[in-house]
C-alpha cells in the first residue's frame, strides 16, 4: 500500500452490496489492497457507526462497500500525507462515492479525518460523525440570537440529539417535536418544551419561531413553515421542500438545506479543515462530558447486515455501533 505502512494485510473483509431487497443481501468478501493515491490514508477500523443513510442509498452503491461513519487507527499514508498521522486514532465521515466503513479497513482522503481524544473509545467516536456534524451544519445556518425560540422537529433521532444541545448552548429557547418516549431525554439535554405533532397541530395559540429545523422530511418541513416568524429560517435536513413555502415578500423566510455529503463533492480543503476542527472540538466536549453522546448499542461485525435491517425498521432507542 505505502512505504509508510505500520501493518497492512494484502486483503481484508468487507460487506459489499450487489443489489437485492434487504440489507440482509449484503455479502461478505475479501477486498484486495491497492496502492494509496496522493492525499489518501488507510484506516484500520475499530468501530462502525450505523446511520439511516447507509440503508437509504444502498441501491446507488452496487459493487461497493457501504457505510459513512467509522473510527480506527491510521496504518498507512499515501504520497503528500504527513507521516505523523501514522498510528493516530481518528473518526471519519466517508464519501458515498467511495468504499465505505463496512469493512476491516477503509481508504480515505486524509482531509476528512478527525483526531479522537485519548479518553474516547472507538465506539463513541464512530457513532459521532454523521449525526453530530450534520447537527453542527444545521445550527450554523441560523444567526445566533440568544433567547430566540426555535423548533426542532424529529428531535428524537441522532441528529436531534446533538441539535438540542448545540441550540441550547447558543442560548436559543428550544421546543422539540418527537415521540413522547424521547421527551425525558430531550428535556435533560436542554429542551424547554417537548411536543408531538398532534399537540403541535392542535395548539390554536401556536407559538411562532425564529427558526424551524426539520429532520423528518420535505413534506413535514413544509407543513411547519407557517410556524415561523417574519424573516424566520426553515432548515431542511431530510430533503428540501419542493416549492418556496410562502408568497414572495410575505414573511420573507430564509430556506436552507443541509447535506454533509456536499463537502465530498466540492472537495474544498478549507471547508474540510473548518468542519474537522469543529468535529474535533465537539469530540473533546464529548470526552469531557459537556456534550452528551447517544446511548450506544454494541454489536459484533458479523451482525452488521441484521442491524442495518433493524435500523431500516427502527423501533428501538439508541445508536447502533459495530465493533471489530
Amino acid at each position: 500500500m505505502s512505504d509508510q505502512a505500520i501493518s497492512v494485510p494484502a486483503d481484508w473483509r468487507g460487506w459489499v452490496w450487489q443489489g437485492g431487497d434487504s440489507p440482509l443481501d449484503l455479502q461478505e468478501r475479501y477486498l484486495s489492497a491497492a496502492p494509496l493515491q496522493s492525499g489518501e490514508i488507510l484506516v484500520k477500523n475499530g468501530a462502525i457507526g450505523l446511520n439511516p443513510v447507509d440503508w437509504k442509498v444502498l441501491n446507488t452503491q452496487v459493487e461497493q462497500v457501504p457505510g459513512v461513519d467509522g473510527a480506527g487507527t491510521v496504518v498507512a499514508v499515501g504520497p503528500g500525507v504527513d507521516k505523523s498521522l501514522l498510528g493516530v486514532r481518528v473518526a471519519y465521515h466517508q464519501n458515498l462515492q467511495r468504499n465505505g466503513s463496512f469493512a476491516e479497513y477503509t481508504v480515505l482522503a486524509a482531509q476528512v479525518v478527525m483526531r479522537i481524544p485519548d479518553e474516547l473509545d472507538f465506539a463513541t467516536a464512530a457513532a459521532f460523525p454523521c449525526p453530530a456534524l450534520t447537527a453542527w451544519q444545521a445550527i450554523e445556518k441560523i444567526p445566533v440570537k440568544p433567547g430566540a425560540p426555535i423548533l426542532i422537529a424529529g428531535a428524537g433521532g441522532s441528529v436531534g440529539h446533538y441539535l438540542v444541545q448545540l441550540a441550547q448552548a447558543r442560548g436559543f429557547d428550544v421546543t422539540t417535536l418527537s415521540s413522547e418516549r424521547h421527551w425525558a431525554r430531550l428535556h435533560a439535554l436542554g429542551a424547554k418544551r417537548c411536543l408531538d405533532d398532534i399537540q403541535h397541530n392542535a395548539d390554536t395559540t401556536q407559538q411562532r419561531y425564529f427558526a424551524v429545523i426539520d429532520a423528518v422530511g420535505p413534506e413535514h418541513a413544509e407543513s411547519l413553515a407557517d410556524a415561523l416568524l417574519a424573516n424566520g429560517h426553515l432548515v431542511c435536513i431530510q430533503g428540501r421542500v419542493d416549492q418556496w413555502p410562502c408568497a414572495a415578500f410575505g414573511r420573507a423566510l430564509s430556506l436552507h438545506e443541509v447535506a454533509l455529503g456536499a463537502l465530498h463533492q466540492t472537495d474544498n480543503g478549507q471547508q474540510w479543515q473548518e468542519i474537522t476542527q469543529q468535529g474535533e472540538n465537539l469530540l473533546t466536549q464529548v470526552a469531557r462530558g459537556s456534550l452528551q453522546s447517544e446511548m450506544l448499542l454494541h454489536f459484533p461485525y458479523d451482525q452488521l447486515p441484521a442491524q442495518l435491517l433493524a435500523l431500516q425498521h427502527r423501533n428501538f432507542s439508541g445508536k447502533q455501533v459495530i465493533l471489530l
